[in-house]
């Protein structure tokens, strides 16, 4: 499943914590940091999977391993912070 889906419901999550913004620029920052934090969803997923949104955190993961969609999710934070 394409990781976009995802993307509206996480940036909802993301801003009702307050997180939105920070979250974007770690996404477009951290570089090898962002790409080990996908390393570690990868070594979880046995445990993951058996959550409801196993399939959120294997996208989230997917997600973190490419630098160009994690800054193009970075873009849609904030862009959905300007509405």
């Amino acid at each position: 499943m394409e990781t976009q889906t995802y993307w509206p419901g996480w940036a909802r999550l993301l801003q009702r914590i307050g997180v939105q913004q920070p979250a974007a620029a770690v996404l477009e920052a951290a570089g090898p940091l962002v790409w080990f934090a996908a390393q570690l969803i990868y070594v979880g997923q046995p445990f993951l999977e058996s959550s409801p949104a196993g399939g959120q955190w294997q996208a989230l993961a997917r997600l973190l391993e490419n630098q160009a969609e994690s800054r193009s999710f970075a873009a849609f934070l904030r862009e959905e912070e300007n509405r």
